[in-house]
């Protein structure tokens, strides 16, 4: 019996990623298959490649996003991918694959001039990667057999379709519920309420095309950029995944 996971994008709000597949282990659920985007593919390929909840989590708050990013004015980006790349390569290798996860992950990215989701799952692993949170206009695309690629959740932020035919149970796990009592009154509030409406508006319909969905509540009081409050989000995650553990045995259960 194959259990596939879909992990969406959000931003800070993927470290609750991390939180559910803890519960998950903790659960005895195994994984056959992964497709991620964005957070969610970052969660996934590490995961995927063998490092646990809690490794993952350290990783991610040694990172400053003051180290990694530097400026790229005059491109079609603002800022460059080159140090992200090189943390990828340090946790991941010189020249990793996607043979090389010890569990099958599809990685989705959006071809820009095609406007086209496009995914993921063999050969080189790192520039996919990068491609999958290369946020338009903030980072530069990622040229990469010869598409210009840039963040898979533009236009698809819950790629479930590679779990199609390839699993027999799949499980959603989608970090941005909508705050309907937000108050938006600053510019940098409006700016990421248009991102969290846009992108949730094309997740509706893949809801229905999973057989569980896991989507914490508690994650919309959390901005796209709260960092700093890792730890916070990760117990979120897993709370929330241990919350609804009878609901996820009786549905694995049920499909064998």
């Amino acid at each position: 019996m194959r259990v596939g996971l879909v992990l969406s994008g959000g931003g800070a709000r993927g470290i609750a990623h991390l939180g559910v597949l803890k519960a998950l282990d903790e659960q005895g659920i195994k994984i056959s298959m992964i497709s991620g985007v964005s957070s969610g593919a970052i969660a996934g390929v590490l995961y995927g490649f063998g490092y646990s909840p809690d490794e993952i989590l350290r990783m991610l708050k040694e990172l400053s996003v003051f180290h990694v990013v530097r400026p790229a004015f005059g491109k079609i980006g603002l800022l460059h991918l080159e140090e992200v790349e090189k943390l990828y390569c340090k946790y991941l290798g010189a020249n990793p694959r996607f043979e090389d996860l010890k569990i099958p992950v599809v990685v989705s990215a959006t071809e820009m001039n095609e406007g086209v989701t496009t995914y993921f799952s063999e050969g080189e692993l790192i520039k996919p990667l990068l491609a999958s949170s290369a946020v338009p206009i903030l980072y530069q695309p990622i040229q990469y057999q010869g598409k210009t690629l840039s963040d898979g959740g533009l236009i698809n932020n819950l790629p479930v379709e590679p779990l199609h035919n390839n699993c027999d149970v799949k499980i959603a796990v989608h970090v941005n519920p909508i705050n309907h009592q937000a108050s938006v009154t600053t510019l940098r509030s409006m700016i990421e309420r248009t991102v969290l409406l846009a992108i949730n508006n094309n997740v509706k319909l893949r809801f229905q095309q999973c057989d569980l969905l896991l989507e914490p509540q508690d994650l919309r009081y959390y901005r796209l950029t709260n960092f700093r409050k890792a730890d916070e989000i990760f117990n979120i995650g897993y709370k929330y995944g241990m919350h609804m553990e009878r609901h996820i045995k009786l549905l694995v259960n049920k499909s064998f």
